[in-house]
């Protein structure tokens, strides 16, 4: 049974990790990795091959750079090959991203059957690419792995049939799981200077409650393609530091734009601002574990914060996981106005932390039940 697993954004290394360990555990399964090369630079792609332990790719396919149009098209063109070679019994993709629909298109095309991990999460916001990127998938995928129980009910009101469709937990928990521990080797908090151990103290003995900073990621178009959106983040910034101290791990994407518009002076200017490079899976997670707080567009940072138990500001007129509203720490800020997203900072700094739960099967083990599962249908044929 050849298995092929595709990567090819940040988001879907912690995803595939877990999925590619458990399907090789299968007796008589082979995973293989295909990586478009959709997140080409080092820091974004490489050094979580490295930390979550994954092997090198079977095919790197370097694509990368362009718009959504003609990424979607070079990675069809070069995943098509691979696919007539190999001659794959399934192919599996995860999330949202580009690469998941391009790859969804060429299996289906191909006569492929396709699963698709993280099924039928849904924002209801069209304009952003990664809704239709899931809305497509899922409507074509053979097996729908479901994370949450929101996505459950989004499936069958598309009328995709139960049999189709899995409850099996969240992969991206199963590596956070993994590595929580080893994350704490991490010299990050010291390296950033939000730490000074005292004699015999390390790192990763310092307690959120003693730190003094936050954690902002921002990289979605309708936030950091606009001088308008940048203005927003720049005074979420100027205002965030007023109180404490601010990491940010600035996605390529981001400065790029803020160097377009002549914004990089205020980035640079902003004595409590930390401003780094996008970091290593493993120092992102020591990161997160000691901060106050996270300020955050990402989706899958929802989710790692709801399972940490820290708080978590999502810049966002919608999220397409409400499970971290309804069960968890995030609070979603549809108004995206950065006022009133400092006040809800204030309040979090000031000890008003909103209190959530874990989510049902986010236990660090869905790889394994989508492994089982897809070991049970495909045994049975």
């Amino acid at each position: 049974m050849k298995v092929i697993q595709v990567v090819g954004a940040r988001p879907n290394f912690m995803k595939v990790a877990p999925l590619h360990r458990a399907i090789q555990k299968l007796a008589g399964w082979t995973s293989k990795i295909v990586h478009t090369g959709q997140h080409f630079d080092a820091k974004m792609s490489d050094v979580f091959f490295t930390q979550l332990e994954l092997p090198t790719p079977d095919y790197f396919l370097g694509i990368g750079g362009g718009s959504h149009t003609e990424v979607t098209a070079h990675i069809m063109l070069a995943f098509e090959k691979i696919v007539a070679d190999e001659k794959p019994d399934l192919i599996i993709v995860v999330g949202d991203v580009t690469s998941t629909l391009a790859c969804t298109l060429v299996a289906i095309k191909m006569g492929i059957p396709l699963a698709h991990v993280e099924a039928g999460l849904r924002s209801f916001d069209r304009t952003m690419p990664e809704e239709l990127n899931r809305l497509l998938t899922d409507s074509v995928a053979n097996y729908l792995f479901v994370t949450e129980e929101s996505g459950l009910t989004h499936l069958k009101n598309e009328g995709v049939p139960d049999e189709k469709v899995f409850f099996s937990g969240n992969v991206m928990i199963d590596s956070l799981v993994r590595y929580q521990e080893k994350a704490k080797n991490s010299t990050i908090l010291v390296d950033l200077g939000l730490h000074t151990p005292e004699s015999g103290i390390q790192p990763s003995d310092a307690g959120h409650k003693t730190s003094n900073y936050i954690v902002m990621t921002m990289h979605r178009p309708a936030n950091v393609d606009t001088e308008k959106g940048l203005h927003s983040i720049l005074e979420l910034i100027e205002l965030s530091t007023t109180k404490t101290k601010v990491v940010f791990p600035i996605h390529p994407r981001t400065r790029s734009n803020m160097a377009k518009f002549g914004l990089e002076d205020a980035l640079t200017q902003n004595k409590n601002l930390i401003l780094t490079e996008p970091l290593g899976y493993l120092e992102f997670i020591q990161l997160m574990t000691h901060s106050k707080a996270i300020l955050t567009d990402s989706g899958g940072i929802q989710e790692e914060t709801t399972y940490l138990g820290i708080p978590c500001l999502t810049f966002r007129d919608s999220t397409e996981r409400p499970v971290t509203v309804t069960m968890g720490t995030n609070q979603l800020l549809a108004d995206l106005d950065p006022q009133k997203t400092y006040q809800a900072l204030e309040k979090i700094l000031a000890g008003e932390v909103k209190k959530g739960s874990i989510p049902p099967l986010w236990d660090g083990h869905a790889a394994e039940r989508i492994a089982e599962t897809l070991h049970g249908i495909f045994e049975k044929k």
